[in-house]
């Protein structure tokens, strides 16, 4: 990096750079910089080409700055950039350099350039706003640029040049600050959403560890299996899997991915097994996935949101219409300029979309991920609530309370041979069976061939031959054929009655039960009773365990309706019937078998710690899984509904007035610019601030 010193002082040193810092450059440059030890700050100062360095130590530590100068270049700043999520950050000195450049342009040429050539820049100004006036009458659009190019255009055909450029001028700085303010609640959303903690599972030799995706590095091999989030950019280098990449593609079909083929974080296995080689940087396509989440919920607006915002595009006709009237009946083109002055499109837009945002980063930095307004106000509506069970309302690590042997298997074979199959899925219940194993020090290599996960069921594999599986007694007493006899029925009855059960079978035989305690999740009770004050009217928790475990679960959480032995379809089918009732309702679940009822749902709802599909397939995640998150998410919710109803109604009052005054000569247009633009900033700063909770 080439430099000049322009000022040193002992721990500081200014240097001039030659030409000006791209913005997009500043975080890469300042991460480089800082990344030297002795550094304590770095400021970029990217419009004036200068930075400044503050460093510890005497003249090693000077040597070691200018070092790390020199050494910046062109590749180490691209290299930089990606490991740099930052890059985006809106900077408060970067709007003060604007507004001053704004500013101080204007009054210069006020005060010092002859007033020919004032007017000459000022008419050449004007082309700027009527090109887009131009460009909006071109595609049919009758919108605010046009209002403003008319307004301005009045001031040149009453000669006021002094008031065209004013008007300009005021427009130009109110555009500038609504933009910052915008950048600032989608970037403060994006950062909520970057602290979003991840797992993946590395492939190292003949192991598996999990370990944070912020850790991965390119050339690492992770596995992904079905219900796994893919968590990074690479390619498959084994395996075949059904990818889901709707979030991407907007194609809700998964897409089968096998050797050779690109995956991409933020999609997710529905089916499969896949080994992906890493070959992009995790910072990187974490913060990708995280602005298309951001990108996609502009899509999804509420319908409050949207119809207010055709409502203010639908307003600007009767803007013209209203100046016409002005124009005909005051003979005044002051008065007329003063009725394009005002519009109410930009506050209604602006302040909407703020007021979504600050929710969206304020639900983020609570613990849970919404993916557009249209659920915020889905939410605030709903009057039904309903839970899946093992995970939501249980706690997300279930424990394995007793092995039962049979057909002459001894417990050690059954808890090892299940934590073989099972350990190759997240589910919670799969991950209890695999502690268990590994609490007893229990081995289990791999004598099985491929594993097949039946959604909602459980899983298939063959061993020696023998076709092998485990899973629901429905899956195997029923759907496999495989025979209770009333010997093994009374040992399960004695050792498991009211506990959840899995049942391995091998070869059509019954040679193990598994049962598993799933306890209830501190707090849950409380927060369904916080739920039922909020207006909750219907709490209902779904099952695909037995009768009498799920009653047990139910009185605990404080639940009075409840259905059992659900099958996947089943969950989905209740939904259905609760929504042709005239429900409302929200689906809580975190498993691929509660996928349907999540889809199915006004709003689906996943635990945190669930499968990368029902995350996929849900309006709303829960991070941390707490359903106390719930509660909070009631109130955000019902908070934007109404701080948008009261920025609509300040905003269609204000700018009322700001018309009538303006008409009425009370106030000239270029105040009616001034405070339009003045409030439409108010209001929108007002709506970033945090809700209440």
């Amino acid at each position: 990096m080439k430099y000049t010193i322009e000022h040193e002082i002992p721990g500081r040193i200014r240097v001039r750079l030659y030409g000006r810092v791209p913005e997009a450059d500043v975080d890469a440059l300042e991460s480089l910089m800082t990344a030297c030890p002795c550094v304590s700050s770095v400021n970029v100062y990217p419009r004036i080409g200068s930075l400044s360095v503050t460093f510890a130590g005497g003249d090693n530590a000077r040597a070691a700055v200018l070092s790390a100068m020199d050494a910046v270049d062109a590749k180490s700043i691209e290299k930089a950039k990606l490991a740099c999520p930052t890059a985006l950050s809106v900077r408060t000195h970067s709007l003060l350099m604007d507004i001053a450049l704004l500013v101080g342009s204007h009054f210069a040429r006020k005060w010092f350039l002859p007033a020919p050539l004032r007017a000459i820049h000022t008419i050449w100004h004007y082309r700027l706003f009527l090109k887009a006036a131009v460009n909006s009458l071109l595609h049919a659009r009758l919108d605010v640029p046009v209002l403003d190019a008319a307004a301005i255009g009045i001031s040149f055909v009453m000669g006021d040049f002094v008031t065209a450029s004013s008007t300009m001028f005021l427009l130009d700085l109110g555009e500038t600050l609504e933009d910052y303010t915008r950048a600032r609640s989608e970037n403060q959303l994006i950062y909520s959403l970057l602290g979003a903690p991840e797992n993946a599972q590395l492939v190292c030799g003949d192991e598996e560890m999990t370990v944070p995706t912020a850790n991965l590095k390119a050339g690492d091999l992770i596995a992904v299996r079905t219900g796994m989030p893919v968590s990074v950019d690479g390619v498959v280098e084994r395996g075949v899997a059904m990818v889901n990449q709707s979030t991407l593609t907007g194609e809700p079909l998964a897409v089968e991915r096998t050797v050779g083929d690109d995956v991409f974080a933020g999609t997710a296995c529905e089916d499969g097994e896949i080994f992906v080689r890493v070959k992009a940087a995790t910072g990187e396509t974490k913060l990708r996935s995280i602005v298309s989440l951001v990108e996609l919920s502009q899509s999804m607006k509420a319908d409050v949101q949207t119809k207010r915002e055709r409502l203010a595009d639908r307003i600007v006709p009767w803007n013209f219409l209203l100046a016409g009237v002005v124009a005909l009946t005051t003979r005044s083109l002051v008065k007329t300029s003063a009725a394009l002055m005002v519009d109410y499109s930009c506050a209604l837009k602006l302040t909407g979309s703020i007021s979504v945002l600050s929710a969206m980063s304020q639900a983020a930095k609570a613990g849970f991920t919404v993916k557009g307004s249209k659920h915020f106000e889905a939410f605030a509506q709903a009057d039904t609530i309903v839970f899946d069970k093992t995970g939501t309302l249980t706690e997300a690590q279930p424990q394995v309370k007793c092995v039962i042997a049979l057909d002459g298997w001894n417990r050690t074979q059954v808890l090892r041979f299940a934590a073989c199959l099972e350990e190759h899925f997240p589910h919670p219940v799969a991950r209890a069976v695999v502690r268990a194993a590994a609490e007893k020090n229990l081995k289990h290599r791999e004598r099985h061939a491929a594993v097949e996960y039946i959604v909602a069921h459980g899983i298939a594999s063959s061993i020696d031959g023998k076709r092998a599986v485990i899973g629901s007694r429905h899956f195997v007493v029923e759907d496999e054929k495989v025979v209770v006899t009333d010997e093994d029925q009374r040992k399960i009855d004695a050792e498991a009655s009211d506990l959840s059960t899995l049942y391995l079978a091998v070869d059509g035989v019954l040679v193990g039960v598994i049962g598993i305690d799933d306890p209830l999740k501190a707090g849950v009770s409380e927060a369904i009773g916080s739920l039922r004050d909020l207006g909750f009217d219907r709490i209902i928790m779904l099952t695909g365990d037995n009768e009498k475990t799920a009653a047990r679960i139910a009185q605990a959480a404080g639940i009075t309706e409840f259905r059992a032995d659900l099958l996947p379809e089943d969950k989905h089918g209740f939904v259905e019937q609760l929504k042709a009732e005239g429900c409302k309702v929200v689906m809580v679940g975190d498993g691929v078998n509660d996928s349907p009822a999540l889809s199915a749902a006004t709003v689906g709802v996943a635990m945190g710690q669930g499968t990368a599909i029902a995350k996929e397939v849900a309006d709303i995640t829960l991070s941390e899984g707490d359903l106390h998150s719930l509660v909070q998410m009631r109130m955000l919710s019902r908070g934007l509904m109404g701080r948008m109803d009261t920025s609509f109604a300040q905003t269609i009052a204000f700018n009322s007035a700001l018309l009538a005054l303006g008409i009425g000569g009370i106030i000239t247009p270029q105040v009616s610019s001034l405070l339009h633009n003045a409030s439409t900033i108010a209001l929108s700063m007002h709506s970033s601030r945090a809700y209440n909770l």
